[in-house]
């Protein structure tokens, strides 16, 4: 399609959950966007079909396994094909689950690192010039155990601290033309494989504010990052209710 007017954003891992909220976010705020999945695609599909109920031709989904290099390059360059534009890029997606000493792979080092770390910097190095000419931005989703320790996912926690030298590192490489910002998440959705009741229960009461938090949280942020953060650029905003204080 032709260039337009109208801003455009690619979320990583958005057919569902956070991702799915913040691509619904970006698109009542007015943005066109690429809705990246690697393995859900009747989830992204059925997410754009809502997107574009609303507002046609406005979403559009896009495969891609970002930790295979020339997927991740075919993913940016058809990202900015189809509207002729990016402004925001979203690195949401994120591989998660326990590597306990003694049982990890090199597979599960090269997934962990791949979606957490690699494929951010990779993607948002395809995406540079195209975000310098727009003044656009990226924001990172890390998480508060890019400071803590989580036992038994040492690999998650080295690649989640990674992203956040890598948000640092990219602001102040991407300036002045492009603002890079992370979210770090404390519990907001409980993982899919983590439903048991006691440990939910002992995270919620090492929140300050002994609640969970919404997918609305997080949205939240990202709009204010995006639209209301002109003068801020190389942080990363706890977004944890205050589980960033507890000591565990």
């Amino acid at each position: 399609m032709s260039k337009n007017s109208t801003r455009v954003a690619l979320i990583t891992g958005a057919a569902q959950r956070i991702g799915a909220a913040i691509a619904r976010a970006l698109h009542q705020s007015g943005s066109n966007v690429i809705i990246h999945y690697r393995t859900k695609q009747q989830a992204a599909e059925q997410l754009c079909l809502e997107l574009n109920q609303l507002r046609a031709h406005s979403a559009i989904s896009l495969q891609a396994d970002l930790c295979d290099l020339t997927a991740l390059e075919k993913l940016a360059s058809s990202a900015i094909e189809y509207w002729g534009r990016l402004d925001i890029l979203i690195n949401n997606a994120s591989s998660f689950y326990a590597t306990p000493i003694g049982k990890s792979t090199p597979e599960q080092w090269d997934d962990l690192i791949g979606s957490n770390l690699k494929a951010p910097f990779f993607l948002a190095q395809a995406l540079a010039c195209e975000l310098k000419k727009n003044s656009g931005c990226i924001i990172n989703m890390a998480d508060i155990y890019a400071q803590k320790t989580r036992p038994q996912h040492t690999i998650y926690c080295c690649a989640k601290a990674g992203n956040v030298m890598l948000t640092k590192s990219l602001a102040q490489e991407l300036a002045p033309e492009v603002r890079v910002n992370g979210i770090a998440p404390g519990a907001i959705l409980w993982p899919e494989e983590n439903q048991n009741n006691e440990i939910q229960k002992t995270i919620t009461q090492r929140t300050a504010l002994k609640r969970v938090g919404s997918e609305a949280d997080i949205t939240a942020a990202v709009m204010f990052l995006v639209d209301n953060a002109a003068f801020i650029t190389g942080h990363v905003m706890p977004i944890d209710g205050g589980r960033n204080l507890s000591a565990c």
